[in-house]
């Protein structure tokens, strides 16, 4: 058997919201039933995901706080908003998340509507740097202090546990005429985590924590 690993990447309206649709591979787009549509972030949202040109899927959650009628009325009124967009005559399913209804339908759109990428575990690795974490605790004594933590998804390749890597743009700054410098940092890869599995070696799709201990440049 054959399974299907699908790693559910949250975005908001971030900064880091169109850099978070650059590595995922759909989208579903959520947009909740006792609220008007479309809601600002609705068109935030939809013109990520026509940027990027992700296959996607609208989600109309929350229907079991509103009336049928009401539930009824948005739906279309989520038909009549998409429209001429990206999103037109993409299926749009009635869920509640809290009661689990329609999450089967939900999971076969994802497996039958968004197709899986070919993957590149041959090319030398690159990866996509969604945010960077301090795992620092307040009060670690200076032996204790760890390196930062660059969370992402790998582009391509394959990353290995002690593996040297280069971190860029790395370091920018401005010359005295004004012009731009970047700095590569190099560092080496302490651990690799997915969620909570630590992993000897990462590949490409879902995402991934990478730990790096020191930085030089």
């Amino acid at each position: 058997m054959c399974l299907l690993l699908i790693v559910l990447v949250m975005i908001f309206l971030h900064d880091y919201a169109t850099s978070g649709a650059a590595i995922m591979d759909g989208a579903l787009l959520l947009i909740a039933a006792n609220e008007s549509c479309p809601q600002p972030q609705t068109s935030e949202h939809l013109a990520a995901v026509e940027i990027m040109r992700l296959q996607h899927i609208l989600l109309q959650n929350k229907v079991d706080l509103v009336q049928e009628n009401v539930a009824i009325n948005q739906h279309e009124a989520i038909q009549k908003f998409i429209q001429g967009t990206v999103a037109d005559g993409a299926p749009v399913v009635p869920i509640s998340a809290q009661l689990k209804y329609n999450i089967d339908v939900v999971c076969e759109y994802i497996v039958k509507r968004i197709p899986i990428p070919v993957r590149d575990f041959t090319s030398p690795p690159n990866m996509i740097v969604i945010r960077s974490f301090d795992v620092n605790k307040p009060g670690f004594e200076v032996d204790e202090i760890k390196g930062g933590v660059a969370g992402g998804s790998i582009l391509k390749g394959v990353l290995k546990v002690n593996q040297l890597i280069e971190v860029r743009p790395g370091i920018v700054v401005k010359d005295e005429s004004g012009n731009i410098k970047c700095t590569p940092i190099y560092s080496r890869i302490v651990s690799l985590f997915a969620e909570q599995n630590e992993l000897q070696f990462a590949v490409p799709g879902g995402l991934i924590g990478v730990e790096q201990p020191w930085i030089r440049h």
